[in-house]
């Protein structure tokens, strides 16, 4: 096959090699699988701090996730709940694309990450060290573990990949922008491979009582399970979550020159901005829109073409439907031909981590015929008229996804990924 041949318009086909998710329904890709099969929400009450003070009391935390088993004790020291995430997920999607740095050349190797809120979990945690007990208590490396950036920079350090380095901070829709971004370095000539995805680990008093003090956040304390119920007419705001996400993103005649096996080709990448409010979303969802028509534009794609849209569906009245009626406007005719769901309930709202572990389920879907559904939409509400996978995952032939984020500020992001080009997903090779 010639380099001719792997490239679509003049530019070179972006083909996603490897998954490492890290969420609260499971940590690597057989886990997460097999989670979003089940039927149960893991959103329970917070342990990380006492939530007592606040109205909202409830998140997903990643209970299962042992440091100790991706990354050297002597690394530790220097890295915080955020900073180990990040290079854990790097390590899963590593292995599952059977990618070894060493055999790379690691200036061709990008690393493109999103946050929305960094180390400053750790950062909370320090300054109560400091007014506790005084400046000497604080961990002299926290400037270097608050920063978003820190992310991609630890990445980068850890595996040596000295390839364009960038964590974007553009809050629940970072990591989706982190990997549109890096298909915009293979697809340009600019590296071979990204890392790229989402890292957030938020669970602490000042951050996560930021968020209930706006009330975005679900107040079902006493039912946690039920708490994330997108698109249906009883939810009342987002449900916070800590977790990661990283793709590995390939050239497709790199992926070919050394036999990768694939799980679908990351065809479109769409981004605009509300420029309305920095937490409500555009009435009439024009910008939303625009980003999923963009998606497509650049996947030389017709809305018909989706099979699939995994939603932001953020659990939130006002994003839900508005989504809804920026769906409708892109679909127009098409409108009740894609299944929808949306996943958080299984994994909660990991702000900048969502939009890449969303993304990979949407691979996942390609590669594995199956959809996931919408746990806890027992009736949709008012506006959230869509062709809803509610309840139970649905087994279907999946050739194209669109993955939605929407974040604070009025950030829109999608994505399109479709299947491999000889549509054998996963099990093929170039």
């Amino acid at each position: 096959m010639s380099t001719r041949e792997t490239t679509r318009n003049g530019v070179r086909r972006v083909v996603i090699t490897g998954l490492g998710p890290i969420t609260a329904v499971g940590i690597g890709v057989e886990s997460l699988w097999q989670g979003l099969h089940g039927t149960r929400s893991p959103i329970g009450t917070v342990t990380r701090f006492d939530a007592s003070p606040f109205r909202t009391r409830i998140a997903a935390e990643v209970n299962d996730f042992v440091p100790e088993d991706f990354i050297e004790r002597r690394a530790l020291r220097r890295l915080d709940r955020f900073g180990q995430f990040a290079i854990a997920a790097t390590r899963l999607a590593l292995a599952d694309a059977a990618l070894e740095p060493e055999a790379t050349d690691r200036d061709r190797v990008a690393v493109q990450m999103g946050s929305a809120l960094g180390g400053v979990a750790y950062a909370e945690e320090q300054y109560a060290n400091y007014l506790g007990r005084g400046p000497r208590a604080v961990d002299p490396l926290v400037a270097l573990t608050t920063f978003c950036g820190a992310a991609s920079c630890n990445i980068a350090i850890e595996f040596g990949f000295t390839g364009p380095n960038a964590t974007n901070a553009m809050s629940c829709a970072s990591g989706t922008i982190a990997v549109g971004e890096g298909w915009r370095l293979i697809r340009d000539g600019t590296a071979d491979v990204v890392m790229a995805g989402g890292v957030e680990a938020p669970l602490a008093p000042l951050s996560f009582g930021a968020f209930a003090l706006i009330r975005a956040m679900s107040s079902r304390n006493d039912d946690p399970e039920q708490a994330c119920r997108p698109f249906d007419r009883d939810r009342d705001g987002f449900v916070m979550g800590e977790g990661a996400c990283v793709l590995v993103l390939e050239a497709e005649e790199h992926a070919r020159s050394r036999g990768a096996q694939i799980y679908a080709e990351l065809r479109g990448y769409g981004i605009t901005n509300d420029a309305h409010h920095m937490t409500a979303p555009k009435p009439g969802g024009r910008e939303a829109a625009r980003a999923m028509a963009a998606a497509l534009a650049t996947a030389g794609m017709d809305p018909s073409e989706i099979d699939y849209i995994n939603a932001h569906g953020s659990s939130t009245p006002l994003n839900d439907s508005t989504e809804s009626v920026a769906i409708r406007q892109v679909f127009g005719p098409h409108g009740d031909r894609p299944l929808v769901s949306g996943t958080k309930p299984f994994h909660a709202h990991p702000l900048g981590a969502s939009g890449a572990i969303e993304a990979a389920i949407c691979a996942l879907a390609i590669q594995r015929g199956w959809v996931p559904p919408t746990l806890n939409l027992d009736a949709p509400g008012e506006g959230c008229d869509l062709n809803h996978v509610a309840g139970c995952g649905r087994a279907t032939k999946t050739r194209a996804a669109l993955s939605n984020s929407f974040g604070f500020g009025g950030i829109n992001a999608s994505v399109v990924i479709a299947e491999a080009r000889d549509g054998s997903g996963r099990g093929s090779q170039f």
